[in-house]
């Protein structure tokens, strides 16, 4: 606002000048005439520069606060319902997945309370701590989940990350005799936080391999491809597994947090993973039927060449 007004008492300055040189060369006729048309032009720029401000100052002190709720577009109100919705389903999935496991083992130690000289006593305080063993690893999955951790980016290739992530299940996948079968067209050069991927792609072979485990599966079989769109934008990656698959019914809610099959998962792990891949504008799709198995497909950007 004040450079508003120093470049309109500048400009006043140019005008009286302008115009009394040419009222004392030209005449007082055309003096008049050139101060009337450029008056225009000033008077608007005094009138933005100077009055403008203070009329919205004045006119804003004497409008009432009204309440934010009725100014609401619909669509706003949509958005905060669901946000509301979401919220509510999240407390509730966290008290049950910590509630159930301390009050498994509170009965369990008063049990060991009741008859301290019982021979089940070791296998209450098993079990004790294994279900407070899930609980901490609720807890820090879900501090996971909800802490905004920072990207990193920089250049890395898909086929080193998965590399390294099969790498870490080498031993696992030897004592299930399952059989991994890798299909890779290009190394899948982008622009990643390669930590963090490397943790989706464990969490999504870590996955297959449990269901495979799960469902007894006599020749458990573990597909990996990869490679890289037509346009040459994206790079993905696909995860295929020979297990029992997956109802049509739980497909919507693989990634919603808490939400799981397995009887020592936490539910955190596919949502941790959408996180990270919504966080590089990647996508996490899953596909299945039961005897079908499942396919998890990712797809990130590559980023700047």
């Amino acid at each position: 606002m004040v450079n508003r007004r120093i470049k309109f008492i500048a400009h006043y300055i140019v005008f009286s000048m302008v115009v009394a040189l040419v009222a004392f060369t030209a005449g007082l006729k055309p003096g008049i005439i050139l101060g009337l048309s450029w008056g225009i032009g000033l008077a608007s720029h005094g009138f933005s520069a100077v009055v403008a401000p203070m009329l919205r100052q004045r006119w804003a002190e004497k409008v009432p606060e009204a309440p934010l709720a009725p100014m609401m577009t619909p669509e706003r109100r949509i958005l905060e319902g669901r946000h509301a919705r979401s919220l509510e389903e999240l407390s509730a999935s966290i008290a049950h997945e910590i509630r159930n496991p301390i009050t498994a083992a509170k009965s369990l130690v008063a049990q060991i309370g009741e008859d301290p000289s019982s021979l089940d006593n070791v296998e209450y305080a098993r079990v004790a701590l294994e279900e407070l063993d899930r609980v901490e690893r609720s807890i820090a999955h879900l501090l996971r989940f909800a802490r905004d951790e920072e990207i990193v980016m920089g250049d890395t290739q898909m086929s080193e990350i998965v590399d390294s992530a099969l790498e870490t299940f080498r031993d696992r996948l030897a004592r299930g005799n399952v059989a991994v079968k890798r299909t890779v067209d290009t190394d899948g050069a982008m622009r990643a936080d390669a930590e963090k991927i490397r943790r989706v792609v464990i969490n999504l072979v870590q996955n297959a391999l449990d269901a495979l485990e799960e469902g007894s599966v006599l020749e458990p079989c573990i597909e990996v491809s990869s490679g890289e769109n037509l346009a040459r934008t994206d790079v993905w990656l696909r995860i295929r597994d020979n297990g029992p698959g997956i109802p049509a019914d739980r497909l919507p809610h693989l990634f919603q947090p808490f939400y799981t099959s397995k009887k020592t998962g936490t539910g955190l792990g596919l949502a941790v993973s959408k996180k990270i891949v919504d966080a590089h504008g990647g996508s996490l799709e899953a596909c299945g039927a039961p005897g079908m198995g499942t396919e998890m497909t990712l797809t990130l950007p590559k980023g700047r060449p």
